[in-house]
């Protein structure tokens, strides 16, 4: 009786690496919502340049979404036992990860062409500082990406519960940084 009870503990709990993750999400949700939170303030105070996002976001926007549905792609090889498409969904969404990040640099060109920098109005600092930061997350994601790519092209086909972990890992990250970018552009849309 002892036994199973032990048994039913250990499967209840989140694993140490999720939970540890989890909580690093929940802090950079907290400062993302303090950046916007800050726009928001300092918008009220005046002296706000109001602009047009430029298209380039949108079609990164498309580009990171696509790049959460070629992970879930990847996680399904991995389980299913279709090794190709394990390992090329990886590459893919590796791929995506880096043209995301390349499109922004694209935005950030385009709204500097049209007058928008760093320091001639608070719009274009906030907007400049909160993306890169979101950027650095990304490129964060991208890390665990190549990672994930070295083990599927290196290490035996297995699954065990820990490469699972593992890639469970590295999915609740990117679609964290996919939700947040989402978010982020919504907030700018709308402010």
């Amino acid at each position: 009786m002892e036994n199973n009870t032990a048994i039913q503990n250990t499967r209840n709990r989140i694993h140490p690496q999720k939970f540890a993750l989890w909580l690093g999400m929940a802090s950079m949700t907290m400062m993302f919502i303090g950046f916007t939170s800050a726009v928001i303030v300092k918008k009220a105070g005046g002296n706000w340049l109001d602009f047009k996002l430029p298209s380039i976001f949108f079609i990164s926007t498309i580009t990171i979404l696509l790049s959460s549905i070629t992970l879930e792609a990847a996680y399904r090889g991995f389980i299913n036992g279709k090794k190709a498409m394990y390992k090329w969904m990886l590459v893919v969404t590796f791929i995506l990860g880096i043209s995301f990040v390349a499109l922004q640099v694209n935005g950030w060109n385009a709204l500097f062409s049209i007058g928008v920098d760093l320091k001639g109005n608070p719009a274009g600092s906030f907007l400049y500082l909160i993306t890169g930061v979101h950027a650095a997350h990304v490129l964060g994601g991208i890390a665990a990406l190549f990672v994930a790519i070295f083990h599927a092209f290196t290490l035996k086909y297995k699954v065990t519960e820990r490469r699972k972990n593992r890639f469970q890992l590295v999915i609740h990250y990117w679609h964290f940084v996919d939700i947040l970018w989402i978010y982020l552009l919504i907030f700018f849309l709308l402010k």
